[in-house]
């Protein structure tokens, strides 16, 4: 009787055992990393992350996706979790960041560097998604919002670039740096347009003016262009909660009003059901107008890129693409938007952000510097965009974009606003305004100097 009793005691408690593991299997898959179980994202990552330390991760876009997959989805989630980080564009500020910290620290392995590398650069990875993102937003939105936008965001954009100049110039006068410091060095990086469009033709020039190698003058822009990207993400996150608050003041992505006041129409593929064939449809239609752009710009000394955006609204507004196209084009865009964002600033961090650049010229008086500049632009951009039939959200997020890294920082600070749909405009801001600026500011320091 006492061993039946024992016995019986013993099956309870391994019961117990089962149940609690159970229970506890249950609480961990309940969790999630993105739309990923906790213990499948561990699985995924301990793959990848093993693979990259051994030497075994493939140097390709398999490899390179891999990596940047693994820290998005884990970065994104977290920013968007952790309180205060939340509301300031989280997402994008700790999938920018936090693997440029990692690659200044040497915490990521030559192998992993080597096939994002290779995704990244050798790939373009970078066009492929502003391409999918340019055609199908401006395919997918309203004609007549995509006419009024085009025209009426050149007014905010020189209304903002003029009080950045102005404020930051005079803040720097205020904290001890000479108007050419302020100007050429940090005002100018930060509305140049980014690296690539921006700093490094302006270092060019710089060095056949002034004389010496154009290397030193990008390390003394590039520490700008960086604090103030940053700040744009965090205005732009800024931005998206008094969104929230104020919803009177937004078009959820919509940048134009009617004159009664009322949002124009969103897209109308919104409802259609996704169709993958036409999908694919949309990507051959992407990549075209990418190599158009590419293609034209050495005989017309215009971007690629703004040829693209350019190209693609003459197509809507002229109602040359079948409408089916137009559907997949824009099914596509919000894919990419929504599944590759935060990955894709992973690999921007790693790659475009200098970090040991930035930490030997930055102190307390240049961060407020290139913060006074971005809130420049984007308050100007607000006020304006809200005297000139535009949602005042939407407007300053635009101009804000001025102070992005190009493509790069357009992404950033868009998906830190939720408001993607806006590319069009902001790579218009972005790089048409850059173009200008690079252009002034070669003149100004021939004259200066002379």
């Amino acid at each position: 009787m006492q061993k039946t009793i024992q016995s019986a005691g013993a099956r309870d408690g391994t019961a117990v055992i089962r149940g609690e593991k159970k229970s506890l299997l249950r609480r961990l898959t309940g969790l999630k990393v993105g739309v990923l179980p906790l213990p499948l994202y561990l699985a995924f990552a301990l793959i990848v992350l093993s693979s990259a330390q051994l030497g075994d991760l493939p140097k390709d876009m398999i490899g390179g996706f891999a990596v940047i997959m693994v820290l998005g989805i884990l970065l994104s989630d977290l920013g968007f979790k952790l309180p205060i980080l939340k509301s300031i564009g989280g997402p994008a500020i700790l999938s920018l960041m936090i693997p440029s910290f990692l690659v200044f620290w040497n915490l990521i392995s030559p192998e992993a560097m080597d096939s994002v590398n290779m995704l990244m650069k050798t790939s373009n990875f970078l066009y492929l998604y502003i391409s999918c993102l340019v055609a199908g937003s401006i395919t997918g939105m309203n004609r007549k919002t995509l006419i009024d936008g085009f025209i009426r965001i050149f007014i905010p954009m020189l209304a903002g670039t003029l009080a950045a100049v102005a404020a930051g110039v005079g803040m720097a006068l205020l904290l001890g740096y000479s108007a050419h410091r302020a100007f050429f060095y940090i005002v100018v990086p930060i509305i140049g347009g980014g690296v690539g469009e921006g700093i490094l033709p302006l270092s060019i020039s710089f060095s056949q003016i002034l004389g010496g190698e154009s290397g030193s003058y990008v390390a003394q822009m590039i520490p700008a262009a960086v604090i103030g990207n940053v700040f744009a993400i965090i205005g732009a996150g800024l931005l998206k909660r008094l969104a929230e608050k104020k919803p009177e003041l937004t078009g959820n992505g919509v940048l134009v009003m009617e004159k009664n006041g009322q949002k124009l129409g969103g897209s109308a593929y919104d409802g259609e059901p996704i169709n993958f064939l036409l999908m694919g449809a949309g990507l051959l239609f992407a990549c075209t107008l990418f190599i158009f752009g590419h293609s034209l710009s050495p005989y017309v000394g215009i971007p690629g890129p703004i040829l693209m955006i350019f190209a693609a609204a003459v197509i809507k507004i002229a109602r040359l693409l079948p409408a089916k196209i137009e559907q997949g084009a824009y099914h596509l865009y919000k894919f990419v938007s929504g599944s590759l964002t935060w990955p894709l600033m992973v690999g921007l961090g790693m790659l475009y952000i200098p970090l040991k650049d930035v930490t030997k010229m930055i102190s307390i008086p240049y961060i407020i510097v290139c913060a006074t500049v971005i809130a420049a632009m984007i308050l100007t951009g607000f006020f304006v965009g809200k005297r000139t039939r535009m949602y005042p959200v939407e407007a300053a997020i635009v101009t804000g974009c001025r102070g992005g890294l190009g493509g790069t920082g357009d992404v950033a600070i868009l998906s830190a606003s939720g408001r993607m749909e806006l590319m069009p405009f902001a790579q218009i801001s972005t790089r048409i305004g850059g173009a200008i600026t690079v252009v002034a500011a070669a003149f100004l320091i021939a004259i200066w100097q002379g």
